[in-house]
């Protein structure tokens, strides 16, 4: 199924293949490059010795190990920023640390076919491509391995997690679907790097070396030279980022992006294996194609199989998906014989603005202050100046500090549904500016908001170490492709309050115009949690004007993106820990299962497994206090496609939706074994499992 004529360009990147006609034959091309790639497609080839598509070459030792350097800091080459990006991303997922599974149930060499270092021979094509309406370039890339058989051809969805790049989601699905012997297709999802300095015009190009030209690159902002000197004149040394300043909403269109993503998968695989005689074509129709990631990603391949009208999707295996699901009041959750849960399926913009202006606060609370691994990160005094704010504007009580910050984790847990199981986790994740992160992001999404809109007073720069903004190194902006995961503070480059009191000063460390009080720019985080509500928090007026506007801006990016519940009859598998911090499961796992029930009804093939002691960040496991409380959840991913697999190839039944018991092992210095690891029970006990029943759904303790 090879196209009739391949016009071939050798270059420092590798092969550049073009599509073309043979002037002297009409015929047209079998296989067709799709309409929507932009431009030319890279394809290079990894021996699986020096270089591979798994590990850059690193093996399984060398992602465990320090990280790669580059012998030209300023000007690192292509193939070295692909080695740092795809070690970054492996570890920012994956806890490669002693005892924690890797290497063990889990990592390159495990169950490798390859040897001990796992390291994958294999084909790579990279390439741009658009979406119907949009003309912000998306990154898509298949890997096929040299252990591809044509005979029995499969292939895996590997869309990036988070906002990260092309390599997002290398060591979770893209780890999977290589070892099996499957091609795996990726796809930045319109998010990724997209670093882009509004100073000098420097943006990324698809391998991540920097330019100025006139050329097509991942991002740069849509504003005229005359409009952008103007915004440097008053707001110096800042930096657009793609998801949050594309004016795109990238993931009212993550689904078709996954989509596109098989599509060119399997022009990848013909143009490898076809034949012009159109003989042996790989097809939808005799190809195994499992949609799969986790997070972000995960959520894209669930929207992506809603929206598979073309037969495309054979199953899905996902890991802590971020879904909006559509509001539905039919029904409510219900965890063991605690209070039914009515407001569920809140969006990700409402749930995650709560975080940021509560959990600061509420780290504070007796009851977690001195459990919470890693609370230490967040100092006290800005503890207790966002505990002051917050009493002073009427949104906690309390006599005392002790009191108040109580009664800001009771917000978090009772007003907006948090589980009382992430409330050991959120610290930590306070202190990583997640919900601060994606707060902002999402907000400049939803609401195609460009980087001259400067939502809440909020841009981005590099800051020093007083939290003034500052001109970002030379040498972290040219290593940004690898280094960022794509939503900042990341690679160098903060938030920046720019109407903090004093100057523009990192979110972090900002002082509130209204209480003039180190609160953690509390004004800016209160400003996005109107946003997202819809309302003046601090006041409970309607909002006016341009914030007004901004708002149903806002609210209609989110309706864009909420899930239907309809997966068409699929296989299809989501694994999801309960103590999860950064998508509470009330929100997300949960309420998508039940409304998938009443959606398909007995047709339904989709299975829900609720992992205890297990949360969204394994990476975080490496620490003392996270990794001796909870397990990886990446085992049970993993354990998620093996299920989904022996459904579509063998026919075998998918188990019954169920809370599966993981067991900490309590010291970090005792290595994980099978036995705190239990599997996926192809019979539960009743009192473990997970239905639907009379509109309720019923999670056991």
């Amino acid at each position: 199924m090879k196209r009739i004529m391949i016009c071939t360009l050798i270059g420092a990147t590798g092969f550049v293949l073009s599509a073309c006609n043979d002037s002297d034959n009409d015929t047209p091309e079998v296989n067709q490059v799709p309409g929507f790639i932009l431009g030319d497609i890279q394809h290079k080839q990894y021996d699986g010795i020096t270089d591979d598509l798994l590990t850059a070459g690193l093996g399984a030792t060398g992602l465990s190990g320090a990280a790669p350097t580059f012998a030209d800091t300023l000007n690192p080459t292509a193939a070295e920023l692909r080695r740092l990006a795809i070690y970054n991303n492996y570890r920012a997922l994956v806890d490669t640390s002693v005892g924690g599974g890797y290497g063990e149930f889990f990592g390159p060499g495990v169950g490798s076919v390859t040897g001990p270092e796992g390291l994958v021979p294999g084909h790579e094509y990279l390439a741009f491509m658009t979406v119907s309406g949009s003309d912000v370039p998306v990154t898509v890339m298949a890997q096929i391995p040299d252990s591809f058989d044509t005979q029995n051809p499969c292939m895996i969805t590997a869309p990036s997690s988070g906002s990260r790049g092309i390599y997002g989601a290398i060591g979770t699905a893209g780890e999977w679907g290589l070892k099996k012997g499957c091609a795996v297709v990726y796809t930045d999802k319109g998010s990724g790097t997209g670093a882009y300095n509004m100073e000098t015009s420097t943006a990324q190009r698809i391998d991540g070396t920097l330019t100025t030209a006139d050329e097509t690159v991942q991002f740069r902002a849509d504003l005229t030279d005359a409009e952008r000197s103007d915004f440097n004149a008053a707001w110096p040394d800042r930096f657009a980022w793609k998801h949050a300043h594309s004016k795109a909403n990238p993931e009212a269109d993550w689904g078709r992006h996954v989509l596109q993503s098989v599509e060119f998968g399997f022009w990848a695989l013909n143009e490898q294996f076809g034949s012009d005689d159109n003989v042996d074509a790989i097809t939808p129709e005799n190809t195994l194609v499992i949609a799969s990631s986790v997070s972000n990603g995960g959520g894209s391949s669930v929207r992506a199989a809603e929206q598979d009208t073309n037969g495309l999707i054979d199953g899905v295996a996902v890991s802590e998906p971020n879904v909006n699901p559509v509001v539905d009041t039919g029904f409510t959750i219900r965890q063991g014989a605690g209070a039914a849960i009515t407001e569920h399926s809140r969006s990700l913009l409402e749930y995650t603005t709560a975080l940021a202006v509560y959990q600061g606060c509420a780290n504070n609370a007796p009851a977690i202050r001195d459990l919470a691994p890693l609370n230490v990160l967040n100092a006290q005094e800005v503890r207790e100046n966002i505990c002051n704010s917050l009493a002073n504007k009427g949104l906690v009580t309390g006599a005392d500090n002790d009191e108040r910050a109580t009664d800001a984790l009771r917000i978090l847990n009772e007003d907006f549904g948090i589980q009382p199981e992430q409330n050991l986790l959120a610290p930590v994740h306070f202190a990583s500016n997640v919900a601060q992160s994606i707060s902002m992001t999402y907000a400049n999404a939803y609401g195609r908001a460009g980087v001259e809109d400067r939502v809440c007073g909020l841009s981005m720069a590099a800051t020093d170490v007083a939290g003034a903004v500052t001109p970002l190194a030379e040498a972290a902006e040219a290593a940004a492709f690898a280094t960022s995961n794509g939503i900042p503070p990341t690679a160098g480059v903060s938030i920046v309050y720019d109407t903090a009191e004093g100057q523009p000063t990192a979110l972090a460390a900002s002082a509130s115009p209204s209480s003039s009080s180190v609160d953690y720019g509390l004004d800016a985080l209160l400003c996005l949690h109107s946003l997202a509500l819809g309302y003046d928090v601090v006041t409970g007026n309607p909002l006016s004007g341009d914030d007004a506007a901004l708002a149903n801006a806002i609210a209609g990016g989110i309706e864009e993106v909420r899930a239907t519940g309809n997966l068409r009859g699929k296989p299809a598998v989501f694994v999801t820990g309960r103590a999860d911090a950064v998508l509470p499961i009330n929100h997300t796992s949960r309420p998508y299962y039940a409304l998938n029930q009443r959606v398909e009804g007995a047709a339904s093939e989709l299975r829900y497994y609720e992992v205890l002691n297990a949360h969204h960040l394994d990476v975080l496991n490496q620490f003392p206090g996270v990794g001796d409380r909870y397990i990886p959840l990446h085992h049970y991913y993993f354990q998620a496609l093996d299920l989904v697999w022996e459904r579509l190839a063998n026919g075998a039944t998918l188990p019954p939706s169920q809370v599966v018991r993981a067991v900490p092992r309590g010291d970090l210095s005792t290595p994980l074994a099978q036995s705190n690891l239990p599997g996926i029970a192809d019979e539960p006990a009743d009192e473990d499992r997970i239905s639907l029943v009379d509109d309720e759904l019923r999670i056991p303790e």
